[in-house]
């Protein structure tokens, strides 16, 4: 494990340093009465221009989610949810800590080929490119840094975990499989992975924890990570679809060896499993771990209206996640109450705007708003589920 560091340390002091922390990535730091009185933070990086016609990662994706937000009252209300505006797109050496030199400079030339094109180009056979990608990419890993920068502020200024506010990035396009060096799966840079590396670069938070509830394998974060035994990196996904990578037997490798770990569920897959696998495997290698922020990879492709793959989440699991992930935020000492969650998947509109609607409702403790009546799916395969899950368990040692 790497030590700790007295960066660390730093960012479980006091008020000292607040601006700075904020400041650390261009953000326009929220006043101290702002990140007192907030009990969520969202900052939204739209993409309009990353955009093609018939692609299920369009640019209608963002607007869905802000006027669900609006319909259940949750734009920048007097009852703690706050709007993080001003922020910078994530400056290049941010991004490199990531991801190849070489690859950035070339997601630039294709945005500029795109230009003179006046049309998307295709990058990998699912990942297009527009004139606008290269800076909407940037900016969307922007967002999650300035979440990172201001949650780790209000941490410095609160001794109560849970008077911390969460962060969530309605950002895109997503990233969770994009590799350091190539695009793919819709992705093209690891939003994830660069706010990870900042927290630890730049606030000296090296113990970083991901879960990635999406419901297609976050393969690009786990091959950043996996080597690494300071990133506790957790997904739980359908079994056997895009990317095919995701297997239990998958677990990091050299220094990183047990510090991933992968729950990959059977079709049909839904509610209970997912609560399953939170209580029974996140939250407990959670408490071994000790991270000292959790992030969340925050996929809406689970639910059972999407169209790219075939688990049974509703909206009211992603409020049941969502208020688990801030509880266990909470209740670890050593994260004292940082999270922050960034949009990956989701691509049945009315479904995504619900589910991340209820993941605030969840994050922020009210009830769920979810009419749907679960006894009109199929019944979930508990006996698998929880075979994947015991699994884990035996390998993991938990």
């Amino acid at each position: 494990m790497i030590p700790r560091t007295a960066g660390m340390q730093a960012a479980h002091s006091g008020s000292t340093g607040v601006a700075a922390a904020a400041q650390s990535s261009g953000a326009v730091p929220l006043p101290p009465a702002s990140l007192t009185a907030a009990r969520l933070l969202y900052a939204t990086a739209g993409a309009a221009g990353h955009d093609s016609p018939g692609h299920p990662e369009c640019a209608a994706r963002v607007p869905a989610i802000l006027e669900a937000l609006e319909t259940h009252g949750l734009t920048a209300r007097s009852s703690g949810v706050l709007e993080l505006t001003g922020f910078s797109a994530a400056p290049r050496p941010a991004i490199q800590l990531v991801h190849a030199a070489g690859y950035v400079a070339g997601l630039e030339r294709a945005s500029a080929t795109s230009a003179e094109r006046e049309r998307a180009i295709d990058l990998d056979g699912s990942t297009y490119c527009t004139a606008s990608t290269s800076s909407d990419a940037c900016l969307a890993a922007g967002a999650a840094i300035a979440l990172v920068d201001n949650v780790v502020a209000a941490s410095r200024l609160s001794a109560d975990p849970s008077a911390v506010p969460a962060g969530f990035a309605v950002c895109r396009p997503p990233g969770h499989h994009c590799l350091a060096n190539e695009p793919m799966g819709f992705c093209l840079l690891g939003n994830v992975a660069i706010a990870a590396r900042h927290a630890q670069t730049q606030h000296g938070l090296q113990r970083v924890m991901i879960f990635d509830w999406d419901v297609h394998h976050g393969n690009g974060t786990q091959a950043i990570f996996e080597h690494d035994s300071d990133v506790l990196f957790i997904s739980s996904h359908q079994a056997g679809i895009y990317p095919s990578t995701g297997k239990a037997s998958e677990v990091g490798t050299g220094d990183g060896e047990g510090a991933t770990i992968n729950l990959p569920l059977p079709g049909d897959s839904g509610h209970e499993a997912m609560l399953a696998a939170f209580d029974e495997v996140v939250a407990p290698a959670a408490q071994r771990f000790q991270p000292d922020i959790l992030l969340v990879s925050a996929g809406y492709d689970a639910h059972w209206r999407d169209p790219l793959a075939g688990l049974q989440c509703r909206s009211s699991t992603f409020h049941a996640l969502g208020q688990r992930a801030k509880l266990l935020a909470d209740e670890l000492p050593s994260c004292r109450g940082r999270l922050v969650m960034l949009l990956e998947g989701g691509y049945d509109l009315k479904a995504l705007g619900e589910s991340v609607a209820n993941t605030f409702l969840g994050v922020l403790g009210e009830a769920a708003a979810d009419n749907f009546n679960p006894a009109l799916l199929r019944n979930e395969p508990v006996d698998k589920v929880q075979q994947v899950l015991r699994e884990a368990r035996r390998i993991h040692g938990l």
